[in-house]
């Protein structure tokens, strides 16, 4: 009995130290690597896009095109979550009427034989209260990437560079698209600038230890006007006696 014990508490410990040694031995063996952390992507640090409407859809409806090797799913943020996120970060309405469609056309990424070829599409539709379509934006940006690493975390690092880089032309295509078509409907979202207060004429000391400034030179006093002779009076002669 005691025997009996002894062998299956020493088979369960090289067991356990099997288990212990597997990942050890993968990794020495060049095994799977562990999963890369992508950061979120977010475009709320940029300036706001604030429409004349009073609300904003968005449409992110677009599906990958049958018969094409698309890889935008494989990447850490999918080309289409990340412009619905453009979106809901930099659109606002600020007005009491109308509406405005936020409409994803395209967001792919495909693999040839040696590149991935991104294609992003939008358009911004306006509408009035009646629904009549009163203004149209549209932007669409395209790079191209060589495949450097096929391994899953080599794919998904370089497909997250791709969507970050498309995203960043995305953001600069767009504004200028709504600045270049939709300028009536766009506000400003600074604030206003205060009113300047009374202008305070102020003397100014001057600082301690300054000079002086020189006084201005006098004006010469102009040359004293030459003395009148004073007037003599008059006195006539006196009378001379009459002889006796």
């Amino acid at each position: 009995m005691t025997e009996t014990w002894v062998a299956r508490r020493a088979a369960l410990t090289a067991l356990a130290f099997s288990a212990l040694s597997i990942p050890v031995l993968l990794t020495a063996c060049g095994g799977p690597a562990p999963p890369v952390h992508f950061a979120p992507l977010s475009w709320d640090y940029l300036a706001p896009l604030k429409l004349n409407v009073a609300a904003i859809d968005i449409d992110d409806s677009w599906t990958p095109r049958a018969g094409t090797r698309e890889k935008g799913f494989l990447a850490p943020v999918r080309p289409v979550d990340a412009l619905r996120k453009m979106a809901e970060d930099r659109l606002i309405p600020g007005g009491s009427s109308g509406r405005a469609v936020f409409v994803i056309d395209d967001a792919s990424i495909v693999q040839t034989r040696e590149n991935y070829q991104g294609s992003f599409a939008v358009h911004l539709d306006v509408t009035t209260s009646d629904g009549t379509r009163s203004g149209y934006a549209e932007a669409r940006v395209l790079r191209t990437r060589t495949i450097k690493d096929d391994s899953p975390n080599g794919v998904r690092a370089e497909l997250y560079d791709m969507v970050k880089q498309m995203m960043s032309d995305m953001n600069v295509e767009f504004e200028y698209q709504l600045h270049r078509s939709l300028r009536d409907y766009l506000q400003t979202t600074e604030p206003a600038a205060p009113a300047p207060g009374p202008v305070e004429q102020l003397e100014l000391a001057p600082p301690a230890g300054a000079p002086e400034a020189p006084l201005p030179p006098e004006a010469p006093l102009p040359p004293p006007a030459p003395a009148r002779p004073s007037a003599v009076p008059f006195s006539s002669p006196a009378p001379t006696p009459l002889a006796p």
